[in-house]
């Protein structure tokens, strides 16, 4: 019942000031700073649903919603965006993690049908010797995951294949050289070897900003990857470190995925910092959040 009634709630709200919102963002845009989403599904299917799992009908819905209100862009533009200033629509960027085998069913042939930019990030050893992850174990279900074909098939339709680490890791937990090198720098090698393409980005198992460590993202820097994604929520925004790419959960309530589209300022302002520094052998570069609208 509690439940329910929260739901009622949030879409009573995000019906009544989604006009206010849309106004914000074309504002926004006008003024070179078009908020950038970038979206993050599991899987899509509609067989033995979990709680990272979206529907059939619910992704469709969420496609062309997105399709019809913004320019679809993938990672790429999104950091050259962030880069600069100038008079751009806002955006949505489709991306996955882990590598579910049931996405190549529908979801994958529907993006690539549309010409819709997607990064699909998966766990090497998962995809590699056909591995169930451990959260879908323990939840009971097996669930199958991407075999190499398949990814090599997605990548010639035009999906771009990322690096979700060697084995799922958790990097909150203590981390050494050797990890970071498994989980990072030789998953990266590997991967491209399996895929025969470049590996350019790197998505963080959970995501979250305990998982964030600034050692583990100076390894995927000097492992010479184009930048990671981030899991809480949170907008991507000119004038930002680009490196840092924020994601939003593709939520199956379509409610709370208006909700986050439309650009809730409140989420900005309590975005939890991420600084890091980044080291080459020019110079040394603090980053973090910088610019709240």
């Amino acid at each position: 019942m509690i439940d329910r009634l929260r739901m009622a709630l949030l879409r009573a709200t995000t019906t009544i000031s989604l006009p206010v919102r849309q106004r914000r963002v074309q504002r926004l845009a006008s003024q070179g700073k078009a908020p950038m989403a970038v979206l993050f599904y599991h899987r899509v299917a509609d067989e033995n649903p979990n709680p990272w799992t979206i529907s059939i009908k619910e992704f469709e819905r969420h496609l062309e919603y997105c399709r019809h209100n913004y320019d679809l862009i993938g990672l790429d533009e999104v950091q050259r965006r962030s880069r600069e200033v100038d008079s751009y629509r806002p955006s949505v960027t489709f991306t996955f993690d882990d590598g579910y085998a049931d996405n190549c069913r529908h979801a994958l042939p529907l993006l690539i049908r549309h010409r819709v930019p997607c990064v699909y990030f998966v766990s090497v050893l998962n995809v590699r010797d056909q591995v169930s992850f451990p959260h879908d174990i323990l939840a009971g279900t097996q669930l199958p995951v991407n075999t190499i074909d398949e990814l090599i098939a997605a990548a010639e339709g035009g999906i771009e294949i990322g690096l979700h680490a060697h084995s799922h890791f958790d990097f909150s937990k203590q981390l050494d050289r050797a990890t970071l090198q498994r989980e990072i720098v030789n998953a990266k090698h590997e991967l491209e070897q399996l895929i025969k393409r470049p590996v350019r980005y790197f998505a963080f198992p959970y995501g979250l900003p305990k998982h964030l460590r600034p050692e583990a993202i100076q390894t995927i820097y000097d492992a010479g990857m184009s930048g990671f994604c981030s899991a809480f929520g949170g907008y991507n925004l000119p004038g930002q470190d680009a490196f840092h790419i924020r994601r939003i959960h593709g939520d199956p309530e379509f409610a709370r995925f208006l909700n986050w589209l439309s650009y809730d300022c409140r989420k900005v302002r309590n975005e939890p910092k991420v600084p890091y520094t980044l080291s080459t052998a020019e110079e040394t570069v603090d980053l973090e959040p910088q610019h709240v609208f």
